[in-house]
């Protein structure tokens, strides 16, 4: 319950610190192209093989149905509403969050963080502010990027592989998809990019004992991101379900 106090002040102590002056633009466009590097094309590549999956079990179970033609909406709105962002989520925490995490932990150890106090600098506006709102630029980007990949790819396994028809997988896009399901999905990339940052932030500016524990830190923050990727997803998709209204129902 302490650190769960000390995360959660340390959340608010990062919002007071986004408002204020000055904003480190240069820190914020360098860490978004770091994030964005290491992350694309894990992401594009990860992104393939669940759009498969999912159009390969989806074009099996339709097909047992008699429903092939919502074969292709029911393929994009798994990937655009719930894949594509936790792909996001989670190839960010693995490679940007955990970079995140060690950077800063490093310069906890080598009193780097302590020295910035002790000039009067807060370490929370120069350093952690810059991270987390390129964190979250980057995964609302990178989520198109994964939806487009995502659904390209099931296009392909369903159309190609499965014989279905193109012009009914394209046009079974309107009849269960609607606006609200892409925004709901920019929405949870967003909050999960910014809960991946803030805990690697958390995490790294926590680190003691040395490099190992720069390391013991980093591996906490992974493990520590998804559980609350997982919980955040389910909470997000129950509050859109009863939000929004579904077409076809």
């Amino acid at each position: 319950m302490r650190t769960i106090g000390r995360f959660i002040a340390f959340c608010l102590d990062t919002a007071r610190a986004a408002v204020r002056r000055p904003f480190q633009f240069k820190e914020f466009v360098q860490q978004a192209w770091f994030v964005s590097s290491v992350s694309i094309l894990p992401a594009a590549l990860v992104s393939i093989p669940f759009g498969a999956v999912i159009a390969l079990q989806l074009g099996s179970l339709v097909r047992q149905l008699g429903a092939q033609s919502f074969t292709g909406a029911a393929s994009v709105l798994a990937v655009v509403r719930e894949a594509g962002p936790i792909v996001t989520a989670l190839v960010i925490a693995g490679a940007g969050g955990s970079a995140i995490c060690a950077d800063l932990g490093a310069r906890k150890i080598r009193e780097e963080l302590d020295a910035m106090e002790v000039l009067g600098v807060d370490p929370i506006q120069r350093l952690v502010v810059p991270r987390v709102l390129a964190t979250m630029l980057v995964a609302v980007l990178l989520n198109g990027v994964v939806s487009v990949v995502g659904v390209a790819g099931g296009y392909f396994f369903n159309v190609v592989l499965q014989g279905g028809t193109p012009g009914a997988y394209l046009a079974s896009f309107q009849a269960l998809g609607q606006l609200p399901d892409l925004i709901a999905g920019e929405i949870k990339a967003l909050v999960f990019g910014a809960v991946a940052a803030l805990v690697a932030a958390y995490f790294g500016m926590n680190a003691r004992g040395g490099p190992k524990g720069v390391g013991q830190a980093v591996n906490t923050s992974v493990v520590v991101t998804f559980m609350l990727l997982f919980a955040l997803n389910f909470v997000i998709t129950a509050i859109y379900f009863q939000v929004v209204p579904q077409k076809g129902s």
